[in-house]
């Protein structure tokens, strides 16, 4: 099976699968997700992965309707049920089931989960971006379902062929519409802080790991539209991505600058992973 579906405890077939219309998360996106990739049946840094899922839950007071370790012992069946290839394994809590009203409803939360083949990025390849005003809400360091803004960003990119949206509020890069973005500038790596403004992403989170481990220094500071084009590298960094390197942007050549340094962050943070999962081996 190449793709599956889970519903309250109901498997199957993804395609196959449906979800009760008065679900929360069809009204009102009224519910909180992460995900992971797996491979070799391994869900990579998914302690990292849970633990953030119930941090968003707790900040929109979705009550859980399992334990931690019993979420993560389902997710561990579920990817036993796949073939053995890379997977995106998806989960999110919906805020229950009950006709619609917008204040909180009695019962308990639904849990979905989606598993289906993937990719193992190629780091070595370089990705196009462009910029996009980040009109999002003031919560973004909650993992949502709200996420129209970042779908628009998402769609405008695909029309200019590029990977990704680079979102910035005025002068102020934030994140992009799936990823976490940051840039190297004269030996550092700066990154936008996590406070409210973007997600606190598990790949960021490594990547900041992988240059203190590396002694390359680390500033969490706001960054600007035009640092971003001045900077010597460029990276986008998400859990099914790690961390792609840019050399467009709209249309503009960028980076290119330090191609050793960047290569020694993208080989520790891949090296992580391959670890972990036992990729390549």
């Amino acid at each position: 099976m190449d793709a599956l579906g889970y519903y309250n405890g109901n498997w199957g077939p993804l395609d196959e699968m449906t979800v009760p219309m008065n679900d929360r998360g069809n009204y009102f996106g009224d519910g909180v997700y992460d995900a992971a990739i797996c491979a070799n049946r391994v869900i990579f840094t998914l302690d990292e992965h849970v633990g953030r899922f119930y941090a968003s839950a707790r900040l929109l007071e979705i009550q859980p309707s399992c334990s931690q370790e019993e979420l993560k012992g389902i997710l561990n069946s579920l990817v036993q049920k796949m073939d053995n290839v890379p997977l995106l394994v998806y989960w999110q809590w919906t805020r229950g089931t009950s006709r619609r009203n917008h204040v909180f409803p009695e019962g308990p939360s639904n849990l979905m989960i989606m598993l289906k083949s993937t990719k193992i990025p190629d780091l070595s390849k370089k990705i196009k971006l462009i910029t996009w005003e980040d009109t999002r809400f003031l919560h973004c360091n909650i993992k949502t379902l709200n996420l129209i803004p970042s779908v628009i960003a998402a769609q405008r990119a695909r029309e200019a062929d590029a990977h990704e949206a680079v979102l910035h509020r005025g002068d102020i890069v934030t994140e992009c519409a799936h990823s976490n973005v940051h840039i190297i500038k004269d030996g550092v790596f700066i990154t936008h802080p996590a406070d409210n403004l973007i997600l606190r992403g598990i790949a960021r989170t490594h990547l900041l790991s992988a240059c203190n481990r590396l002694g390359i220094p680390v500033m969490e500071r706001a960054f600007t539209v035009a640092e971003l084009f001045d900077a010597d590298e460029i990276l986008t960094s998400s859990t099914s991505t790690i961390a792609l390197s840019a050399d467009f942007i709209d249309n503009r050549y960028v980076g290119g600058e330090a191609p050793e340094l960047l290569k020694a962050i993208q080989d520790e943070v891949f090296g992580e992973f391959a670890a972990a999962t036992r990729w390549g081996q």
